[in-house]
């Protein structure tokens, strides 16, 4: 295992709970694990040899778990001049990207829902308020996130 990164224990304690709270997402063990190694291993950009090397995993596991997070854009890769490696880092320097992205796609689905409502018989009550309480609640949140992240800001400054 020359290509692995070596870790310590914590940092495989860290790694497997974290890579477990993903599969809690619905996410595969191997795509858990390699996004967990990512932000937890002590080298930012790992190459795919060290990735399967460190993680103990098939190449073809390891293919995968890469191209799904490469797809979902949870990742993505660099080359070096001189190097014909590819060199996979975690994506978590667009987090205020991704998460105004969520929120978006979260607006989207209130939009889907109201249709949903407006739709419903009358005679699901309590199901109807619980459908309008989540379009209320998303919309609330998409109107409060832009003040939450300007306090938020000023509070580190």
């Amino acid at each position: 295992m020359e290509n692995a990164i070596q870790l310590t224990d914590q940092q495989k304690e860290l790694i497997e709970r974290l890579g477990v709270m993903h599969e809690h997402e619905g996410l595969q063990p191997a795509v858990s694990r390699v996004i967990a190694l990512l932000l937890v291993s002590p080298k930012t950009e790992l190459t795919f040899d060290q990735i399967r090397e460190t993680l103990q995993l098939s190449k073809s596991a390891t293919s995968n778990a890469i191209n799904l997070l490469l797809t979902t854009q949870r990742l993505e890769y660099i080359t070096k001049t001189g190097d014909r490696k590819r060199y996979f880092r975690s994506k978590i320097t667009n987090w205020k990207e991704d998460i105004k992205s969520k929120f978006s796609t979260m607006n989207h689905i209130a939009d889907i829902f109201d249709e949903i409502l407006k739709q419903r018989p009358g005679n699901t009550v309590e199901f109807n308020k619980n459908l309008a309480d989540i379009v209320d609640f998303i919309r609330y949140m998409n109107k409060e996130l832009p003040n939450l992240y300007k306090a938020w800001e000023q509070s580190r400054s």
